[in-house]
Parts: C-alpha cells; structure tokens; sequence
C-alpha cells in the first residue's frame, strides 16, 4: 500500500485522532506507531513486521547494533482504530514529537507520519524543493 496525501487534524484531550477515511481500511485489525525524525509514525501491522525482519537481518549481517531493535521495539505501540476511526497515540510518543492539538497527517508512502503543525511547515518547504531536485536529475525514471 502506498499513503499518499497531508490532511489537518487535531488532536483531543486524550491523545485521539482522526485517521483520515482513505487510510483507515489498511488499519482494520491494527497498527503500530512508533517514533519518527520529528514525528511520530504509524505503520500497518505487515509494514511494521517487513521493518522488522530488515532490521533484523542487518543486526545479523553486523551492520546495526542490537540497540536499534531494542529502541525500536521499547518505543512503539500497538494501536487499534476506535470505532470513529480514531487511533490514540501515547503520551511518551506526542511529547518526543512535541505534538500539540493541531497536527497534520503526512503519507509517506510506506507508512504515515504525524506532525506537529508548525514543525511541518517548517519542513515542507525543504521537502518539495528535494523533490524537484531529484526529478531534474533523472530520479524515479
């Protein structure tokens, strides 16, 4: 599956949010969120285990320390949609991402990510500017 598009959302007292309608078949048993580079991110369960076996080849192949799948598996979570559609993210994870009520909702092809507003706009710009760099030089062709 590949989640494309930036939603605004807000998050409640309780840490819910609502997925936006196009992503939430992929989530219909459950997903897992985890840490991101400013973010927080949210996996589809058989996305998440794909990452995991990688992860874990490496370790074996002595290209990772062990402490990146210790980290990775101490700092995510299990989530399940409600039945609103919304998925609650744990505190230790809203603060490490400084997430606040507004929050905007990225697809980042093979997962979401899930950022504090003003943080994503401070990013984006950089973003879209990689982009057009790369297809001028014949990326993705």
């Amino acid at each position: 599956m590949i989640f494309v598009g930036t939603h605004a959302r807000s998050l409640d007292d309780k840490g819910r949010l609502v997925l936006p309608s196009k992503f939430r078949t992929h989530f219909a048993e459950h997903g897992v969120v985890s840490r991101g580079r400013g973010c927080v991110q949210l996996h589809t369960a058989a996305a998440f285990k794909e990452m995991v076996g990688r992860l874990t080849e490496q370790k074996r192949n002595g290209e990772i320390e062990p402490r990146v799948l210790w980290g990775l598996g101490a700092g995510s979570e299990d989530v399940r949609l409600d039945g609103q559609g919304r998925v609650t993210l744990p505190l230790h994870l809203r603060e490490g991402a400084s997430l606040g009520n507004e929050v905007v909702i990225c697809g980042a092809l093979g997962h979401i990510e899930i950022w504090n507003s003003d943080a994503w706009a401070a990013v984006a710009p950089d973003l879209d500017r990689s982009v057009a760099e790369a297809f001028a030089h014949g990326a993705g062709i």
